[in-house]
């Protein structure tokens, strides 16, 4: 069975350095939307184009799973219900999932991205410390029974099914 590797983390925890490994390990497609953005848009967020990337990333993950390669999604998934929807998804797309948390201290990313910015700033977003203390508040760190696979329950109120809610959430994945 087709596995769906997906990267739950904050920014500069090494999600990408993992993602990398990974990918070598299993034979998989490797998508990092920080790798399309700049290149693409020539920064991060523009008018919801990540979004899209994103949606358009995830539907070629899915159909890898479908043609039996395994993928790896760098995405970073924040919330608890990106994770939910996506591994729902890769289970219609007759794979698994599997959740790869890679945590970072605060110290340890303010750290990690101000070297970034001052060695590969053309490789990099910019990311102030009032984003990164934003960041981490906004951020749903996986407890032991999601990163177990333990079941994901139903979408949010007022969705017939997490295939909706993903559509929603990335409006290019339909």
């Amino acid at each position: 069975m087709t596995t769906l590797f997906l990267m739950v983390g904050l920014p500069a925890a090494g999600k990408t350095t993992v993602a990398r490994r990974l990918a070598a390990e299993h034979a998989a497609l490797r998508l990092t939307p920080d790798e399309w953005m700049i290149p693409l848009f020539g920064t991060s967020e523009t008018d919801g184009r990540r979004d899209a990337l994103e949606g358009l990333l995830l539907r070629l993950a899915l159909e890898a799973l479908a043609l039996g390669t395994n993928a790896v999604l760098d995405f970073g998934c924040w919330s608890r219900d990106e994770r939910s929807a996506i591994r729902r998804l890769a289970e219609s797309a007759g794979g698994t999932c599997r959740l790869v948390y890679v945590p970072v201290d605060h110290a340890t990313q303010s750290a990690r991205v101000a070297r970034r910015q001052a060695t590969t700033p053309e490789r990099t977003f910019p990311m102030s410390e009032a984003d990164l203390l934003r960041w981490r508040a906004l951020f749903e760190e996986p407890d032991a029974a999601e990163l177990a696979g333990g079941d994901v329950g139903g979408p949010p109120g007022g969705w017939p099914g997490w295939r909706e809610w993903a559509e929603d959430r990335w409006p290019s994945l339909g």
